[in-house]
């Protein structure tokens, strides 16, 4: 029983950060089958997940940092209209945008962004910690709820 339970939440943890990321994966399917299993702690699942997509970002941030005079390659990390879109978002509202980085595409060319503009790592990732995580809570009240 311990190796599947290390088994689903490294699942949890690698889809979340993995969707955070330019990979093509999403992580709330994962979190609200393991919750409604009713196998593991509800917070413990909270923290993975929200772990997970917050390193995520921070990998973008990382990148976004490193790799911007890379940007309108194929293989840039975000698309030149969603990067437009959020720069003009993070140049107007400035790091309070992050707070909207749970946002499908959108919230990952924010992280992007916020590395480009040379956001502090520190308050990024508090920011970023979170609206995951407010994402995550949401979710998993509504599933718990439509589940009981």
């Amino acid at each position: 029983m311990m190796m599947i339970d290390l088994a689903s939440y490294t699942g949890l943890f690698t889809a979340a950060f993995g969707a955070a990321t330019i990979l093509p994966m999403q992580s709330e399917p994962v979190l609200v089958g393991l919750l409604l299993t009713g196998k593991f702690p509800v917070l413990v699942l909270l923290a993975v997940a929200s772990v997970g997509n917050t390193l995520g970002s921070i990998v973008n941030w990382f990148l976004g940092r490193g790799i911007e005079r890379f940007r309108g390659r194929r293989w840039f990390p975000v698309g030149e209209k969603a990067l437009e879109r959020s720069s003009r978002w993070y140049r107007k509202y400035g790091k309070w945008t992050l707070l909207l980085s749970w946002m499908p595409v959108f919230g990952d060319a924010l992280t992007v962004v916020a590395g480009v503009l040379k956001e502090p790592l520190l308050a990024f990732t508090i920011l970023v910690f979170v609206a995951k995580t407010g994402r995550y809570i949401v979710l998993t009240l509504a599933t718990l709820q439509i589940a009981s």
